[in-house]
């Protein structure tokens, strides 16, 4: 499956089966939009029409370029991977890797347009006990098999309203890592509200990556992100952001933020946030029913599509300018992955990771609690819930027909199943008002890669 599109200046053709991309010139792209459709004389007939200047054995020494790139497998490779899909992922099957500890179902944050509904997911206020937690821990080393690295983001509601536990929890692990064989890698996503030194300190000391939600410019964030007096937030965690960033030598963070109907425009607080001194970033579009007044409009998403772009030359300017940032769903790697059995069986959750509640149920994921039906069991008796267990291990790229001729397939592996499943009520569904953002976000990622190589002089 080829597909072709011209960004920045870039004629890019990907071949989706084989990961191959190039860069190639008006010619080339020309005749290999029409190489599949047309017989080789179709083919030159046209491109001698549309290109009188050029002659017809340049064009047959092209055709013939064109054939060899398809030889040797780098254009219109077919798709092969269909039959290995489900075997690749029931090979790790009762392997789990990851674990998201809701310590905190409440929040000291009042957002209307979180999916977790103010941290309660739907339930009681509550927070973990150091002893579901610990037992937590232990149920993932028990069910981690030969996996040395293991996975823990600490989240909510907001945690640090539990930021004893979270500590005493990192000691317990790091006191049987080692008599375990194991690695724990711990994250934690904050509002910022409760950061002081004591958090600084032990962020920087235990977790590989921090999280800080952000939404950007003032207006914007303090429109959603109150308080349960109504307000804003802003000026209260932005010091304490800075500080924290500046305390971890300006790396493994990300300010992370939502845009909604409110700010289709994101670049805008894109720039906000450079101009705080961040240079981590993702901005992340919001997820919500239709009616809602934060949801994306049809016209907003064609703004958005609009943003990527400049984003994308913003990057390349920073960049020439000595001032680079990161942008997190413009992070590809083009030559060390992800692995074909990550691209095709797509997300682990249900499978390799769970989010585990206070109470110590466990969860698909943390935007599955509160869903009783996607209850898989708890901490204490293992998964019980088998059947909807089997949902998410049959839930690769090929269960989803509208994806089967999509392009971009084999970078979102299918997308997620938590957005599939309040869509379509089935997480084998597709999220459609998300697949043009994905797509864009890709063409302007790859666009990146280009330019990058261009600069090197390689191809």
């Amino acid at each position: 499956m080829v597909h072709q599109y011209k960004l920045n200046g870039y004629n890019i053709v990907i071949d989706s089966c084989s990961g191959s991309i190039h860069t190639v010139d008006d010619i080339a792209f020309d005749l290999i939009s029409v190489y599949e459709s047309k017989s080789r004389r179709g083919a030159l007939s046209y491109l001698s029409k549309k290109y009188a200047g050029v002659s017809r054995e340049e064009l047959g020494e092209l055709y013939d370029d064109i054939t060899s790139l398809k030889d040797s497998g780098q254009l219109f490779t077919p798709d092969t991977f269909e039959p290995m899909a489900k075997d690749l992922k029931k090979k790790t099957s009762g392997v789990i890797k990851a674990l998201c500890l809701h310590v905190a179902h409440t929040c000291n944050l009042n957002c209307s347009y979180c999916f977790a509904s103010q941290g309660k997911y739907h339930g009681e206020r509550a927070l973990m006990s150091f002893d579901v937690g610990r037992r937590a821990l232990d149920f993932l080393i028990e069910n981690s098999g030969k996996r040395r690295n293991l996975e823990v983001d600490f989240f909510g509601g907001e945690p640090l309203m539990n930021f004893d536990v979270v500590k005493r929890l990192v000691e317990y692990a790091r006191s049987v890592e080692k008599e375990k064989g194991k690695n724990f890698r711990f994250t934690l996503t904050t509002n910022g509200m409760l950061i002081n030194d004591d958090v600084i300190d032990f962020c920087n000391r235990e977790c590989s990556n921090v999280v800080l939600s952000l939404d950007g410019r003032k207006e914007i964030h303090d429109r959603f992100r109150v308080d349960y007096a109504g307000r804003g937030s802003f000026d209260r965690i932005v010091p304490k952001f800075q500080k924290l960033v500046a305390a971890r030598g300006g790396k493994n963070y990300y300010i992370r933020g939502t845009f909604t109907h409110a700010n289709p425009d994101f670049l805008e607080d894109i720039k906000t946030m450079l101009d705080l001194g961040f240079t981590e970033l993702s901005m992340e579009p919001v997820v919500c029913a239709e009616d809602d007044p934060a949801a994306l409009t049809p016209e907003d998403r064609e703004t958005v599509c609009r943003q990527y772009e400049e984003l994308a030359r913003l990057m390349l300017e920073r960049e020439k300018e000595g001032r680079p940032f990161t942008f997190y769903h413009y992070m590809i790697d083009l030559e060390g992955g992800p692995c074909i059995y990550k691209r095709i069986s797509g997300c682990g959750s249900g499978t390799e990771y769970m989010a585990v509640t206070p109470t110590g149920d466990l969860y698909p994921c943390h935007q599955f609690v509160g869903e009783k039906k996607y209850l898989l069991g708890n901490i204490y008796d293992g998964i019980t819930n088998r059947e909807a267990q089997s949902e998410f291990a049959d839930c690769n790229v090929y269960a989803r027909e509208e994806c089967r001729d999509c392009w971009a397939k084999l970078y979102c592996s299918g997308g997620c199943a938590a957005n599939a499943y309040h869509a379509t009520g089935s997480v084998a569904g597709v999220y459609k008002a998300g697949c043009d953002l994905f797509r864009k976000r890709i063409e302007c990622a790859i666009m990146l890669k280009a330019a990058e190589a261009d600069e090197q002089g390689t191809e």
